[in-house]
């Protein structure tokens, strides 16, 4: 696995990189080609918090992770926890989708700018990749986020997946 490091604000230290790297090995083991697979790990601090933010982009899904803790490693510990119990959760559905011979859903290409005034507003273009909802509903789950964007295979339509209050799941979908 090929695992880029970068610190936000936080020069990352070679102790700090060889932890990241010994436990984000422990990953190895869920992922087939795992020579093929680069993780971007981002170090942030903010007052005396430290945040750490994983992400693994896989052929057809998103793998992703941030913690916020007052010590760095206890943050990396819990992502690369809350990670692991995503890919157990999910490693049936994801390897059925995976199987499937379809359509190449390649990996989402985020571009982020922020704005550093007032730090209300954070926007990110997105393309929308076609998928089912099915196929929403696990990178929802997998990225962890409230909803998510796609369009819609089967009706050729931008949709949102999103969670209910009630726990399950709604889809807004565009005339």
């Amino acid at each position: 696995m090929e695992i880029i490091i970068r610190g936000d604000k936080i020069e990352v230290t070679n102790a700090m990189k060889d932890y990241i790297n010994e436990k984000l090995k422990k990953l190895e083991k869920y992922l087939e080609k795992s020579e093929d697979v680069r993780a971007n790990v981002v170090v942030k601090v903010k007052g005396h918090f430290q945040t750490v933010e994983i992400t693994i982009p896989l052929h057809n899904f998103i793998i992703r992770s941030e913690e916020t803790q007052d010590d760095f490693y206890a943050a990396v510990d819990k992502a690369i926890d809350v990670m692991e119990r995503q890919i157990r959760k999910n490693k049936t559905k994801i390897k059925a989708k995976e199987s499937k011979t379809r359509l190449d859903f390649s990996i989402i290409d985020i571009e982020e700018e922020e704005y550093e005034e007032n730090n209300a507003i954070k926007r990110k273009k997105i393309e929308v990749k076609p998928m089912d909802e099915e196929e929403a509903i696990l990178q929802l789950e997998l990225l962890g986020h409230e909803f998510y964007l796609f369009k819609n295979i089967d009706t050729n339509k931008e949709a949102v997946v999103y969670k209910r209050k009630n726990g399950g799941y709604g889809i807004i979908e565009t005339e």
